[in-house]
């Protein structure tokens, strides 16, 4: 799919749309200003709004698929599928009890893409919720939310899978680097919180306390390794939306906090925060092997900000 990223989603979930049967379309469909159902968030197994891939056919679950394509990157869409396939490790591993399947993911798009100024969509599950709002042709990403149970499947100690494996790894190389000084700033509590802070909730206020170590206070290596760690949370997105979104950051304004231990295998947790940023990781539950992240602009979730511009040029 070519043009430009707002073209791809407009026709992507147009299609979408057209490959649905009306009772199925109906289902999928919500009015834009449905606040409740568009500013929903929710990445444990739950009755969530929208319709549910398994209950598509072929040409619905591959028009989906086409629509959360034109949200990631392929990196990043490589890991999205990496999450959904997990589902069935998980329930081989739970003895099957809870009826776990890689088709409980659900679709809902708000408004109409082919005729409105202001449309949105997700696609959500558990442990995938990739939002995306459309208005006048500029998109607004997040919330979008990965998470991977179990975390790694190892044989012989090696990872055979590790979906967001690069997500740890960058930020213990992060943590390593720092001096005795920024790494006491960085800490902020012995022990892990039991999930990420901003958990569900559909709008998060200012900035989480406490904030960790200025980047300002890094060592070059430190800096480098926390821009590293905010480019691939970034790069989720389309490579134009990743450097849209890259451009407005005040790299100056970032923080990093961890918590938990610091050894590989314990339950852990950080966060980097800036202008209009939230990025959380914890792994926390199942002893380590149950990972949830998050990356979040507090001021602009669920289109906030492009919205804001549609009323200062469209007063209603």
């Amino acid at each position: 799919m070519e043009g430009p990223l707002p073209e791809q989603m407009r026709a992507a979930g147009t299609s979408l749309l057209a490959a649905l049967d009306p009772p199925t379309r109906a289902a999928a469909g919500y009015a834009f200003d449905d606040e409740d159902a568009r500013r929903w968030l929710e990445y444990r197994p739950r009755p969530r709004p929208g319709v549910s891939l398994a209950d598509l056919d072929t040409a619905g679950r591959k028009a989906a698929h086409r629509l959360l394509a034109t949200a990631l990157s392929p990196s990043a869409y490589a890991q999205a599928m990496a999450i959904i396939a997990l589902e069935e490790v998980l329930d081989r591993a739970e003895g099957w009890r809870r009826g776990r399947h890689s088709g409980d993911y659900w679709v809902a798009v708000f408004g109409d893409p082919a005729r409105d100024d202001r449309w949105a969509w997700r696609l959500e599950g558990h442990h995938l919720s990739v939002t995306m709002t459309v208005v006048d042709d500029q998109v607004s990403p997040a919330p979008i939310f990965f998470g991977a149970n179990p975390a790694a499947v190892r044989y012989a100690g090696r990872p055979v899978s590790r979906p967001l494996g690069v997500e740890e790894d960058l930020a213990r190389a992060l943590l390593d680097a720092l001096g005795p000084t920024e790494r006491a700033a960085a800490i902020i509590a012995d022990e892990a919180p039991a999930d990420i802070i901003s958990a569900t909730r559909p709008r998060v206020d200012g900035p989480l306390e406490p904030l960790g170590v200025p980047a300002d206070r890094l060592g070059p290596t430190g800096r480098a390794l926390l821009h590293q760690v905010v480019a691939l949370y970034l790069d989720r997105l389309p490579p134009e939306l990743a450097a849209t979104e890259a451009a407005r950051l005040d790299a100056g304004q970032l923080h990093f906090a961890w918590a938990g231990p610091t050894r590989p295998g314990q339950r852990h947790y950080y966060r980097v925060q800036g202008d209009d940023l939230l990025i959380e990781y914890d792994n926390t539950s199942d002893d380590g092997n149950h990972a949830h992240t998050v990356l979040r602009r507090p001021a602009s979730d669920f289109g906030t900000d492009v919205l804001a511009t549609h009323h200062k040029s469209h007063p209603h």
